[in-house]
């Protein structure tokens, strides 16, 4: 019994640390979009509220879309962050 459970035991902490070596997401060029961007998180929302407070979302290269608020944009896939106010 005690080989069996050396044996969990290794098989536990390989799996912990395979996992604890995956690479954390990045929002691909959105952060060349300006240092004031938030970036859209998933998973996205699926219902948002009709409160207006502008946002700027940034669709990739230099597309940019004002959105109702920073749920609608970032509820909208092809937009991977937002700045505060209209787009200009």
């Amino acid at each position: 019994m005690p080989r069996f459970s050396g044996m969990l035991i290794v098989v536990v902490i390989s799996g912990v640390l395979t996992t604890a070596c995956v690479p954390e997401p990045t929002a691909g060029g959105a952060a060349s979009a300006g240092p004031d961007l938030t970036v859209c998180e998933d998973p996205r929302a699926q219902v948002c509220t009709l409160q207006y407070d502008p946002v700027c979302g940034y669709l990739g290269g230099d597309k940019f879309k004002t959105y109702s608020n920073a749920c609608a944009a970032c509820a909208d896939g092809a937009v991977s962050g937002h700045r505060p106010g209209a787009c200009e």
